[in-house]
């Protein structure tokens, strides 16, 4: 029978070996988890914190895409890893806090499974048409759709993303008629998009933005409560007579639950401090992204928050997804 002295002492070990591990890390290469495809929102913020976070760390940060299932397959992926530090989710509001109320079904628990590290950014979508659609306005793409039903297609992400929501939640406000087209990723959204093989999307702002400013794209309205400063003349969707209309999207770290104190600590402040920094600012910026900073309980707190705030939206709108 082994003593209770001995269970001690093997308990003090196993954290003393936790704590040394968590004191030199990271001493490997870390993979960061996006679960969308390259190219898209998600990915290209992903992609510059991994950069910076590779340089004040010390070791290189991987970005690892996993698209597929509104996020669900890399957020899987991550919720089943050791909680060591060295696997990590490049999250976002759809995995960590729409998905749980959108699929019948997940494979994971985004209550249970994940540590939240800290959020990094956050971005409007920003509702695009292409410009072959003969309107300039909501009202006007609301009068349309109307006048021609199921007609015209809206592309996103993905079933359940932020793009998808965002569209229901316009016509379940407006009376607006469309197609949904699910995609894989943003990326060959916007493909199809300036084909005109879709009409219209929800897209997150970081995406568009190039497209608008180049008039590719028209802009008819960004779902912030206030006006991008990236495009201050687009009109927010309540400024464009859908009051109360708000969807907002964020990014940021989540590590497989169980995360060691010491290494949660150090990725929360390298996080927060990254996203402080001049570079990152403006950065962001031009992208139309807005930073993020706070500690890992606040982070924890704003999922709990968007969990139900989204959850009251998918059932509202009758989007669900067995």
């Amino acid at each position: 029978m082994i003593s209770a002295t001995k269970v001690a002492l093997a308990a003090a070990a196993m954290l003393l070996a936790v704590s040394a591990a968590a004191d030199s890390y990271p001493v490997k290469p870390i993979r960061l988890v996006v679960p969308f495809p390259p190219g898209g929102t998600t990915d290209n913020l992903g992609r510059q914190l991994a950069t910076r976070l590779s340089q004040r760390l010390g070791q290189q940060v991987v970005v690892d895409n996993r698209g597929g299932a509104g996020g669900n397959i890399g957020a899987d992926l991550v919720a089943k890893a050791p909680a060591d530090g060295y696997t990590l989710l490049f999250g976002t509001v759809g995995t960590s806090a729409i998905n749980a109320s959108l699929y019948h079904r997940l494979p994971y628990d985004p209550k249970k499974d994940f540590t939240s590290v800290a959020p990094f950014a956050s971005v409007p979508n920003i509702l695009v048409v292409n410009p072959l659609v003969p309107v300039k306005t909501v009202a006007e793409l609301i009068a349309y759709s109307k006048s021609r039903p199921d007609t015209l297609n809206m592309g996103s992400a993905g079933s359940g993303t932020t793009n998808h929501l965002s569209g229901e939640l316009f016509k379940s406000m407006t009376g607006a008629s469309f197609i949904h087209v699910p995609y894989k990723g943003s990326g060959p959204a916007m493909a199809d998009l300036l084909g005109n093989q879709i009409q219209l999307m929800f897209d997150n702002l970081p995406g568009s933005l190039p497209q608008v400013k180049a008039g590719a794209l028209r802009a008819l309205a960004v779902t912030s409560a206030a006006r991008s400063p990236a495009l201050p003349d687009v009109p927010t969707m309540a400024e464009a007579g859908v009051p109360g209309y708000v969807a907002e999207v964020w990014f940021g770290v989540i590590a497989p639950k169980g995360l060691p104190p010491a290494i949660l600590d150090r990725l929360s402040r390298e996080i927060t401090e990254i996203s402080s920094e001049k570079a990152a600012l403006d950065k962001l910026a031009a992208q139309g992204a807005t930073p993020l900073a706070s500690t890992p309980a606040e982070f924890e707190q704003r999922i709990r928050n968007d969990t139900d705030k989204w959850a009251k939206i998918v059932k509202e709108s009758g989007a669900s997804i067995d």
